[in-house]
């Protein structure tokens, strides 16, 4: 007589939801996610389609999903986020930064430098190592910061963390302050998901997100995915050679897509290994939100912008979750996204120089 075969283990790898079929993984998230979307929409919070996906991926994430979005459809995401806000861009807009440009440049340079004081100190009390706290504190773009820290051997599980819950808490809290400051100020319009589209224009705004997408990868331009086409489409709208058109129904898809991009980075393994930098994490996150609160009532004072459009311009990231958050609310969307975006190129190019030098000191 035979022993009795042991069950086939589980691989260590594989716990909780883990353990399911891929398939049903992405449709438990995709339930999941249309539960949180539904109710986050039903009670007037913006950027629901956002949020909703997100906290569904994290649950996802944290009880052993094994599930990611392939990188093809992240791709999608970033050209389309961009297209969506170049179609938004307006000329004033130069205007209003050639007039003020040493207070919005004072601005960006604050925020940058408190997230890196942020990071030195975490290093200096010997939380995290070497760069890595630096890249984890950046006030950029978070799948570029994770990009250039890779490029410049920090520990990329770590820097994702901080990268992601930062972004977590300042969707959240950006979120909740565009709901606060219009609550009562009437319900926001229908949006028509399945309103007719002008074929030719949107073929050729396909055509202008995809081909400058691909061109930023090729050049290897850290976001290239979202910042050259953002540009080329910002300056085709500008010029009138081109005439942005993009259905709601794939605008939510991409929101949606963002979320679970954002929540499936929190995995059982990363957040044992980032255990012991939580609390101060999430201290230097609270520090930096609350700064950027007060750069948001400089602005307000010197420059006459809106509490609401100033607040989510100072908002230390991420770029394309705060450009649903302001697509989704009352507010400048081109001044947002141009003060991001300039934070954005200018932690681009000064970061890497920047986190050497302070690691080297920590």
């Amino acid at each position: 007589m035979k022993p009795e075969q042991p069950a086939t283990p589980v691989p260590p790898d594989k716990t909780g939801i883990g353990r399911l079929p891929l398939l049903v993984q992405w449709l438990l998230l995709g339930l999941l996610s249309l539960v949180f979307a539904v109710a986050l929409e039903a009670i007037g919070l913006p950027a629901g389609l956002l949020l909703g996906p997100m906290a569904a991926g994290a649950i996802i994430g944290m009880n052993g999903g094994t599930i990611r979005l392939p990188r093809q459809f992240f791709f999608c995401v970033q050209f389309l986020l961009a297209m969506m806000i170049a179609g938004s861009m307006r000329p004033d807009l130069f205007a209003t930064f050639s007039g003020n440009w040493p207070l919005f440049l004072a601005v960006i340079l604050s925020v940058i430098g408190v997230s890196t004081l942020s990071g030195w100190t975490i290093t200096r009390m010997r939380i995290l190592p070497g760069t890595t706290a630096i890249w984890g504190s950046s006030a950029g773009a978070a799948s570029t910061m994770l990009l250039m820290a890779d490029a410049y051997g920090a520990d990329v599980r770590l820097v994702a963390f901080m990268q992601y819950l930062r972004v977590v808490f300042v969707a959240s809290a950006a979120a909740l302050v565009a709901h606060l400051w219009v609550s009562g100020a009437g319900t926001e319009p229908s949006v028509g998901w399945f309103a007719p589209v002008e074929g030719i224009p949107f073929l050729a705004t396909l055509a202008v997100g995809i081909t400058g997408g691909l061109l930023g990868k090729l050049l290897r331009i850290p976001a290239g995915g979202f910042l050259i086409p953002f540009a080329a489409g910002s300056a085709l709208s500008l010029s009138g050679a081109l005439t942005i058109e993009l259905p709601q129904w794939l605008l939510a898809l991409s929101f949606a897509l963002l979320g679970w991009n954002i929540g499936l980075g929190f995995t059982r393994p990363i957040i044992a290994h980032a255990r012991r930098a939580l609390v101060p994490t999430i201290i230097s996150i609270l520090v930096l939100m609350a700064f950027s609160g007060l750069l948001a009532v400089l602005l307000i004072k010197a420059a006459g912008i809106d509490p609401l459009t100033a607040y989510l311009a100072t908002s230390p990231g991420g770029l394309d979750s705060i450009a649903v958050i302001a697509a989704s609310s009352d507010v400048d969307l081109p001044f947002v996204m141009a003060l991001q975006t300039a934070r954005l190129l200018i932690i681009t190019m000064i970061g890497p120089a920047l986190a050497r030098f302070v690691a080297n000191r920590a």
